[in-house]
């Protein structure tokens, strides 16, 4: 589903969005979501620089945004940032298979293995 940043104007396709309050969309069209919770992206070579920089930069204006998630396609690696109280991101990393990542705002707790658990090792 299209996402608008809307103080930033910016229009996006996140892999994977999470919304637990009724949808907000932009207009009476219900294709454009302006109120995510959780944004999760994968990772790839052509992609990561982006999800990382301009593209978190502009998530990051999102009042609604609670976590960002980053997971990698080429290697078991996972990216967490979580907003705090006082607006800025607590960051968190792991690449251990036994590890997980808790989505705090979803009461939800996944393990690499878990994510990973169709991808060969490379």
């Amino acid at each position: 589903m299209r996402v608008k940043v809307s103080p930033t104007g910016l229009y996006t396709y996140p892999d994977i969005v999470i919304v637990c309050d009724t949808p907000q969309f932009e207009d009476s069209e219900s294709d454009t979501l302006i109120n995510l919770l959780v944004i999760i992206e994968i990772l790839s070579p052509s992609t990561e620089s982006y999800n990382r920089g301009k593209k978190f930069e502009n998530y990051r204006a999102l009042p609604s945004l609670a976590e960002y998630i980053m997971i990698s396609q080429d290697r078991r690696f996972i990216e967490h940032y979580v907003r705090q109280a006082d607006d800025r991101w607590l960051f968190s990393e792991t690449g251990d298979s036994a590890d997980g990542v808790k989505i705090v705002s979803v009461e939800c707790e996944l393990t690499l293995e878990e994510m990973y658990a169709k991808v060969p090792e490379r």
